[in-house]
């Protein structure tokens, strides 16, 4: 996956966009946004419905890229960036099902009364009221003013912003098909019957066809629904006199006290101050087992509190929650494409384009030359599929009803019949639909497992790697290690005191060692007056009431500091060496204090992930900044070969081997702590463990919530099944149009007397859409 980085800031920004009907709009969308000043990337999902964008500066080219949204017939507005929330959404959600249920009821009345005409027509039915001409030309007027108004609306501002849509090629068929039968009402001698029953059949199956897709489509956001319902609208506030009030969550500011009782969900992120409970966090991280909540402990909002009551001191609110931060992410994922999609996009964008030239190149063959070159084309009954009654066809005539092009008379019938069903069946909703829906139920998946995929691009790059790098501390081990012994000090309590007490500034997981052997001593940390961080050596800092510098981290780099080893630490450092032991030493200012052993434990999956990994055929490495024995231990314990592991690597050295494993293949990292974020952003995919720092989190392109290192080989497997269902829905996309648009066309006409009527044209178009779908939602079976 490239990287590009412009200079100066930038906004990212998630709009809702209205009126997209299919790939054609995603490409006139995209295509408007991208002439806008200040916007350096945008990606656009049709199924969403959204549009990610990234601004240039703090995001005043905004109003200019809604007005020029507007202007193309695409209103647009900004998605709120606050806490998740399902009022104002449900909203219009609810009046825009109403509206389509409306409009499509009105239309399949209508389509009820047109069959109950033919029936009365052909003398099936003794209606003779409704057997009128008459009649069917109303209906089809009230059908076009009514149900069919907000596609020849759509499909006209299509036009004159200079990119039709699938509303323009509906729109083109009806009317075609409307007007087509005024004449022959008006003027008898043009010798084809009228069919004003067309536009009254492609509007319905149209409108059916749509409202299908949209109850379909609906349900591939529903994993995201059910993360912003996981927040609670209401809290419990305690005051300063001790009562509880029933508040507003969005009221809610940080350092507020809150009641959790049991069985409530978590409304803010925030620390435990009092009470202990086990605590569900499940809904967002995928953990099974509860976690033991203490004063001290910290919990994300949407969590679920269990058992007892607790008092949480709220840290962080509104949008800066861990649930909102994961909505805001899963939404930008479905906004961002994968390059896969770009060949769909840039086929449906010229797709109107196409399929009107070729209804045009259809009408004017089998007007001017199809006719003469197969006489009998005219004369041939047309089959029964075309639901044409014996009756019907000897009725035929000039000025009476009939379908279009059924028994045609003339050229020119023929010609309109095959070019309305050629606009009509054209399907760029598919094209459009194929990507995205797929895109947006997996990211919608991984997130009910705490995998959290930065976009589509990043979803594709995961599907096609070659290679996967782990750290080692934090990700192949708990990260949680423990303080084995204090070797060579003549006062190992204050070797420990003093070393724990400038760690305390830092978040490595030996310096959580250090501070946890201190706090079950009983050692008292001193007050740090000022420290500095040497990435992947170690702290050096000075402390409250110590004369000198207290410097902590690798042997080596104290070595480098000018620090000398007198003969009994050399031999306590080889002995540990010897054991595959962490080490750290301890100096104050020249003069060492002495080694403390630190040893960690394998994650109890880590062996399995790793198996599933090269299972899946890929490569797999080791790179970390430990010693070599400790690396060589855990690389002989979890089966990686000599070639595969690399040790005491400072971060910029660690850039220099990804880089060398980038030249045979795409690789991805994984690691969770401060000293992986560059490799994490070096590498093709950056995969950050969730219980990590929060800026390996934000450099990562996947971030996997919860202590699983399984995970891993199961979000990169959802991935390699999300691509395969995106080529099976390309495939059919591209395959049902290159087989329907001929068909249509009249290739088969000649020599089988086969010919797609309109309305059966216009339900193919529909089903392609809704098999689209449906193979997108089957990503949901196990």
């Amino acid at each position: 996956m490239s990287r590009t980085s412009t200079a100066g800031p930038h906004t990212t920004v998630l709009l809702d966009v209205e009126g997209m009907k299919c790939g054609g709009c995603v490409r006139a969308v995209e295509r408007t946004l991208l002439e806008q000043p200040g916007v350096e990337e945008a990606s656009v999902n049709l199924v969403t419905r959204s549009a990610w964008l990234s601004l240039a500066g703090e995001g005043q080219a905004l109003e200019g890229v809604l007005s020029a949204l507007e202007n193309r017939g695409f209103p647009a507005k900004a998605r709120s960036q606050t806490a998740p929330g399902a009022g104002e959404d449900d909203v219009e959600r609810s009046w825009g099902w109403w509206r389509q249920w409306r409009q499509l009821m009105v239309a399949l009345v209508l389509l009820v009364l047109s069959v109950l005409g033919h029936l009365a027509e052909g003398g099936h039915l003794n209606l003779p009221v409704v057997g009128e001409l008459w009649f069917h030309a109303t209906l089809a007027s009230v059908a076009l003013i009514g149900p069919g108004r907000p596609i020849l609306v759509g499909g006209w501002r299509a036009v004159r912003a200079g990119a039709p849509s699938m509303d323009t090629l509906v729109g083109l068929g009806v009317s075609s098909a409307y007007l087509a039968s005024l004449v022959a009402l008006i003027w008898p001698q043009v010798g084809w019957p009228c069919f004003f029953n067309e536009p009254v059949m492609l509007l319905g199956f149209v409108l059916l066809g749509r409202f299908l897709e949209e109850r379909a489509r609906v349900r591939t956001g529903r994993a995201l629904q059910q993360l912003a319902a996981l927040q609670p609208n209401q809290a419990r506030l305690v005051m300063a006199d001790g009562s509880v009030r029933e508040v507003p969550v969005a009221a809610l500011r940080p350092g507020e006290r809150l009641q959790l009782l049991a069985g409530d969900r978590i409304p803010v992120d925030g620390v435990v101050i009092e009470g202990c409970s086990a605590v569900d966090v499940s809904s967002l991280t995928g953990e099974p087992l509860p976690l033991e909540a203490a004063p001290g402990t910290e919990l994300s909002s949407g969590s679920l509190n269990l058992e007892a009551t607790l008092v949480l001191e709220a840290q962080r609110v509104g949008a800066e929650t861990a649930l909102a931060r994961i909505i805001a992410m899963v939404e930008q994922a479905q906004a961002r494409k994968a390059p896969i999609q770009g060949l769909a996009d840039r086929v449906a964008g010229m797709f109107c384009y196409g399929v009107i030239s070729l209804a045009t190149l259809t009408f004017l063959f089998w007007w001017q030359v199809g006719p003469r070159l197969w006489t009998q084309v005219l004369a041939a009954p047309m089959p029964a599929a075309h639901h044409h009654s014996a009756a019907m066809a000897a009725a035929h005539g000039h000025g009476l009803h009939g379908p279009l092009g059924a028994g045609a008379e003339t050229p020119l019938g023929l010609a309109i019949q095959l070019a309305i069903a050629v606009l009509v069946i054209a399907c760029p909703c598919a094209l459009g639909l194929a990507t995205p829906t797929v895109i947006t139920v997996s990211s919608g998946l991984a997130a009910r497992q705490g995998w959290l995929f930065r976009g589509g691009d990043v979803i594709e790059l995961a599907a096609g790697l070659d290679r996967v790098v782990f750290d080692k501390t934090g990700t192949l081990t708990l990260g949680r290690p423990l303080v084995a012994e204090v070797l060579a000090s003549a006062d190992p309590a204050r070797t420990l005191q003093l070393s724990a007490s400038v760690e305390n500034t830092s978040r490595h997981p030996l310096a959580h060692a250090l501070l946890q052997e201190a706090q079950r001593r009983g050692l008292p940390l001193l007050p740090v007056v000022g420290s500095r961080t040497v990435p992947g050596a170690g702290v050096a800092g000075e402390l409250e009431g110590v004369e000198g510098t207290v410097r902590v981290g690798a042997p080596e780099w104290l070595q480098r500091e000018g620090i000398v080893w007198p003969a009994p630490f050399q031999e306590a450092l080889d002995q540990a060496s010897d054991k595959g032991q962490s080490l750290v030493a301890v100096a104050l200012d020249e003069r060492p204090l002495g080694l403390i052993c630190v040893d960690d434990r394998v994650r109890p999956d880590a062996s399995v992930a790793l198996q599933r990994l090269r299972g899946q055929g890929l490569m797999l490495a080791m790179l970390s900044g430990d010693r070599q024995p400790s690396v060589q231990r855990l690389g002989d314990a979890l089966g990686f070969q000599a070639d595969q592991l690399a040790w005491q690597l400072l971060p910029e050295q660690k850039l220099e081997r990804l880089e060398a494993y980038r030249t045979t293949g795409s690789v991805a990292m994984v690691g969770d702590g401060i000293n992986d974020a560059p490799a994490l952003a070096a590498a093709d995919l950056g995969i950050a463990v969730g219980t990590g720092t929060q800026i390996a989190q934000d450099t990562a392109d996947l971030v996997l919530l919860g202590d699983r290192l399984e995970a891993v080989p199961e979000a990169l497997q959802l991935a390699k099944r999300t691509m395969a269902k995106i080529r099976q829905n390309l495939f059919w996309a591209f395959g049902y149009n290159l087989l329907a648009l001929p068909v249509a066309a009249g290739v088969l006409l000649p020599g089988f007397g086969l010919l797609l009527s309109p309305p059966l044209a216009a339900l193919l178009m529909a089903l392609s859409s809704i098999t689209v779908v449906l193979n997108a939602l089957s990503l949901r079976l196990p």
